[in-house]
C-alpha cells in the first residue's frame, strides 16, 4: 500500500465525514480512524495494543528520581516498538544506561519502514516505558531519562 493511497482514502473519510476505514491488501491491514476533535491516525491491527498504565501510578523510576531533571522520549509516530536491531539481538538500551544526545534507544517501525528514536540530550536511562513489540501511538511515552 503505498503512502499516497493512504492519503486518498483519508481524504475520501473527510468527504464522507466517516470515522473509521479498514482496508486489506495482500496480508496487510490497515485501519485508519479519525475523531472530530483530532487530526486522523493511522494504525495497523494486526498487532495487539498494551493496556494503559492506571490513572496516578507512579512508576518505581518516577518515585526513586523524584525531584530529579527527567526528560520524556515520545512516539513521534503510530507503529510497533522495537527494543533490539533483530529478534535475537541486546537491546539499544537498558535502565541505567549511560546514553549521548543521538544515540539510538530503539526503533519504531510504521509502514514498513524502520524509525530510530535518538536521545535528545546526554543522560541516563531511567526508565523503558514500553516493551518490546507494543504498538505505540503518538505522543506514547518510550523512554524516561534523567539530564
Amino acid at each position: 500500500m503505498v503512502d499516497n493511497d493512504i492519503r486518498n482514502y483519508a481524504r475520501i473519510m473527510q468527504e464522507m465525514d466517516l470515522t473509521g476505514l479498514e482496508i486489506r491488501e495482500d496480508n496487510v491491514t490497515i485501519r485508519l480512524e479519525r475523531n472530530l476533535t483530532s487530526p486522523l491516525t493511522v494504525t495497523q491491527v494486526s498487532a495487539p495494543s498494551a493496556a494503559a498504565a492506571p490513572a496516578g501510578v507512579v512508576s518505581p523510576a518516577e518515585e526513586e528520581m523524584n525531584g530529579t531533571d527527567l526528560y520524556t522520549v515520545t512516539s513521534p509516530m503510530v507503529g510497533v516498538f522495537y527494543a533490539a536491531p533483530a529478534e535475537n539481538a541486546d537491546s539499544f538500551v537498558d535502565r541505567g544506561a549511560r546514553v549521548r544526545a543521538g544515540d539510538t534507544l530503539g526503533i519504531i517501525e510504521a509502514m514498513k519502514l524502520m524509525n530510530e528514536i535518538t536521545a535528545e540530550e546526554d543522560g541516563v536511562v531511567a526508565e523503558i516505558c514500553v516493551k518490546n513489540g507494543q504498538v505505540v501511538e503518538y505522543g506514547t511515552p518510550l523512554f524516561r531519562l534523567k539530564r
